[in-house]
């Protein structure tokens, strides 16, 4: 299956699974194909043949836009190396939870969330503790019973009660002998926290020159600008003031190519709640379905975020969504 044939297959899914889902960002650097919400739950969605191509950068590039826009970032791809992705099991990549289509479909479609994630050394599964304490309690076990039973040490026994997570091998055995359910479902929407450790969100690259003045200008308004390296925006500029605005803003001469940017930052806008705004050196425009597009020589000399807040607002094609 082609690249382009596996973006359309998962797009149709989230829409079936009643996501509003973005255009596709078909301009390259990318670090995301899709933005997708329903409801108050928003991804950020990298889609590959093989998951070895995503990279550092770009999984650290996802993290940080998850951070920002609230949403969680994810990888569907189906093969690593030469073997296909195992369904209903999650893995990661640079600290980001990685699927097949087939989990993706039981997670968004069926809402039934994978219960298996890769990790070094196998993979695993993520026991309820105070399940299995109260299942080994009403057997009558002590702990050191319930290690012999597994042939595993009385201290990882009391691991497993104490939230660490076991094997699958184990889980099965464990959940055979209480004759009950013992695990519970990686929470893939909240980062999957319980289960994997990521390192902190990675710090924001150092902004482009040519955008300087613009990121200079965004700051002195007020707005925490975070650049960008291979988002179809050049950064996210978040507002200091109780609005809590959040900014797509891009930056370039007005080109065709421009306009195509500026035409898919509306579209991200739409879905991520979002406002979004091109500056140009010169343009006859003052929007691109959603996006605002300002001159340059317009806001040099703006000092609040409230002027420019309004600018873009004018500009703009309405409220976001």
């Amino acid at each position: 299956m082609s690249r382009s044939a596996l973006v359309g297959n998962v797009t149709a899914m989230l829409e079936d699974a009643g996501f509003t889902v973005s255009d596709r960002c078909a301009i390259r650097p990318k670090s995301f194909d899709i933005a997708a919400r329903r409801g108050e739950d928003l991804v950020l969605l990298k889609i590959l043949a093989n998951i070895d191509a995503f990279d550092g950068a770009t999984g650290a590039e996802m993290r940080r836009l998850g951070t920002y826009l609230n949403g969680t970032p994810m990888v569907v791809g189906l093969r690593t190396r030469d073997e296909e992705l195992e369904p209903d099991v999650v893995y990661f990549r640079h600290g980001v939870p990685v699927m097949s289509p087939d989990t993706a479909m039981n997670l968004f479609v069926e809402e039934v969330p994978p219960l298996i994630y890769a990790a070094p050394g196998g993979l695993y599964v993520n026991i309820d503790s105070d399940v299995l304490a109260d299942e080994r309690e009403e057997k009558g076990w002590s702990l050191g019973q319930l290690a012999s039973e597994l042939g595993v040490s009385r201290r990882t026994v009391s691991k497993y009660e104490d939230g660490m997570n076991a094997s699958v091998e184990v889980a099965m055995e464990l959940e055979e002998m209480f004759d009950a359910p013992l695990t519970s479902p990686v929470s893939v929407l909240d980062g999957a926290e319980e289960v994997h450790d990521a390192d902190p969100t990675p710090d924001d690259p150092e902004a482009d020159p040519d955008d300087e003045r613009i990121v200079a200008v965004m700051t002195r308004a007020g707005f925490d600008v975070h650049p960008t390296l291979r988002a179809p925006f050049k950064a996210v500029s978040e507002d200091d003031d109780e609005s809590e605005e959040t900014v797509l803003t891009g930056h370039s001469e007005f080109t065709r190519t421009a306009e195509k940017r500026a035409r898919i930052m509306g579209s991200l806008g739409r879905v991520t709640r979002t406002r979004s705004v091109y500056f140009v050196d010169s343009a006859k425009r003052d929007s691109v379905e959603g996006t605002a597009i300002i001159e340059r020589d317009e806001v040099e000399d703006i000092r609040d975020a409230d002027t420019l807040r309004d600018l873009i607002r004018e500009r703009s094609d309405g409220e976001p969504a």
